[in-house]
């Protein structure tokens, strides 16, 4: 059985995975381009994603977009878990319905409402680990019509357990190969955020205009580039502020703010608060 080992600096992909893991304390985040499933087998586990402490209990399947730094900050009774991990390229293909694909792009962490699935879960994951062990790169039909079609239950029971929830927004559905170059730019935006990087810069890496990189980077993820661009910054910068006690313009500067206004500015829009704050409420004790 392997441990979580989340201190690795590269963003290489880990395509379809799944793994049993023990976990233990992590000194620092983790962050890959996969969305990425994680289920309990007994224990919790409390992540630090995107600078929120969020605690998954055992017997619910939980989804996130794993390029959001997360990171272990605590757990109980030695949890066993399985992690699946899903290529961005694949889960954008499979056309589910856009307010998941939303959800988890703009960078929430999902959970299952129905604990009744666990079971079912448990032997479903049991399968793809032992399936995907064969053959990671390219598994089988039947392995992916399961992960697309658990995804599809994750959608319907978080609806279900949303009033007025709608799970059925409209979604730009792009080729192949727009589709490799709107995760190219993903991946290379969550490698150098912490960089001066320019629009331009991003859009020639992927060999595109700037305009049309915008475009489809939009289409695709709902997002401007700016505006994911700024998640990044914004979620290095709060896990900084709830697991060190180093100076806030040290802070700024470390997540690609050029200048403390431009770091405040952009804290406040999205967070509400001033950093310190932030860091008041979220520090977390040693």
């Amino acid at each position: 059985m392997q441990r979580f080992d989340h201190s690795r600096p590269d963003f290489e992909p880990y395509g379809f995975t799944c793994q049993l893991w023990t976990a233990a304390r992590m000194r620092r985040p983790d962050r890959h381009n996969e969305i990425e499933l994680n289920l309990l087998k007994h224990g919790s586990l409390t992540y630090l994603f995107g600078g929120e402490r969020i605690t998954i209990p055992h017997g619910a399947l939980c989804a996130f977009w794993a390029a959001i730094p997360h990171q272990i900050i605590g757990y109980s009774d030695d949890p066993e878990y399985y992690v699946v991990t899903l290529p961005l390229s694949w889960f954008l293909q499979c056309r589910l319905p856009g307010a998941l694909v939303d959800s988890l792009l703009h960078g929430q962490l999902l959970r299952d409402p129905t604990p009744e699935r666990f079971d079912l879960d448990i032997r479903l994951c049991q399968t793809w680990s032992t399936d995907l062990d064969l053959n990671r790169s390219q598994p089988d039909a039947s392995v992916r019509l399961e992960l697309h079609a658990r995804m599809l239950r994750l959608t319907q029971a978080i609806a279900a357990s949303k009033e007025n929830a709608t799970c059925d927004m409209p979604k730009a559905y792009l080729g192949a190969g727009d589709l490799n170059k709107v995760e190219q730019m993903a991946a290379y935006i969550a490698k150098h955020y912490q960089d001066p990087i320019l629009i331009d810069e991003i859009a020639s890496e992927v060999r595109l205009h700037p305009n049309y990189a915008m475009s489809l980077f939009k289409k695709t993820f709902n997002l401007t580039i700016n505006e994911y661009l700024t998640q990044h910054r914004l979620s290095h910068a709060q896990r900084l502020l709830a697991t060190t006690n180093r100076k806030i313009i040290d802070i700024a500067m470390e997540a690609g703010y050029p200048t403390l206004s431009r770091f405040y500015e952009a804290f406040r829009k999205a967070c509400g608060c001033s950093p310190s704050s932030y860091r008041k409420e979220h520090q977390i004790g040693e």
